[in-house]
């Protein structure tokens, strides 16, 4: 075979190859598939890709509804409807076995990172300060965020008023339930915080 042929087959062959490629090239142009806004199925309590990213990053400062005037007006049903997503790793009864995660059996006001038998990690149970009103409507809007580093992977609940309900029946899952704080004076405005003392 002399070199006209050898140059006719390897010319068919980047002729093929440059076909090929104006052909994908083209295609892609045309058929560029545009991401969803958003996703078209919500797992619930699986972070989705933006709460990932931002786990880490603190949470938004969001002002403390006055507890002692939303939760006697709290719809403790809803609560209860909302407390299933808790279920996925937790148990609610008294005496419950524990889960993926603690017993939340009487978790209102009971300290941090403290529930018999459970293995928590090192994120949590850095401080043992009371599951307060406060600290739980903080945690649960975003754990990780809350507590970075901890193995509570469900992505929080956005809505105030949610976890506000959830709250109110948490608050009745106990022997005891922790009082309901007076509703704050009309007008007060929110006590600063106090500032760390200065060293000497």
């Amino acid at each position: 075979m002399d070199s006209w042929e050898w140059n006719k087959i390897a010319g068919a062959i980047l002729g093929t190859l440059i076909f090929v490629l104006v052909v994908k090239f083209t295609a892609d142009a045309f058929f560029e598939p545009t991401p969803p806004a958003k996703p078209g199925y919500v797992v619930a309590g699986v972070p989705d890709e933006q709460s990932t990213s931002t786990a880490t990053t603190a949470p938004t400062e969001e002002p403390l509804p006055d507890f002692g005037s939303v939760l006697p007006t709290a719809d403790v049903a809803a609560g209860k409807e909302i407390s299933h997503r808790c279920e996925q790793c937790h148990d609610l009864s008294k005496g419950g076995p524990n889960k993926i995660g603690p017993n939340l059996w009487g978790v209102v006001g009971r300290d941090r990172a403290t529930h018999p038998g459970f293995d928590y990690s090192s994120a949590m149970s850095g401080s043992h300060n009371p599951w307060t009103f406060d600290e739980l409507f903080r945690f649960l809007k975003s754990p990780q965020a809350y507590v970075p580093g901890t193995k509570m992977t469900f992505a929080g609940l956005r809505s105030a008023q949610d976890r506000i309900n959830l709250l109110a029946y948490l608050r009745t899952q106990s022997d005891s339930p922790v009082p309901i704080p007076p509703p704050a004076a009309k007008g007060a405005a929110a006590a600063p915080a106090a500032k760390p003392a200065e060293k000497k």
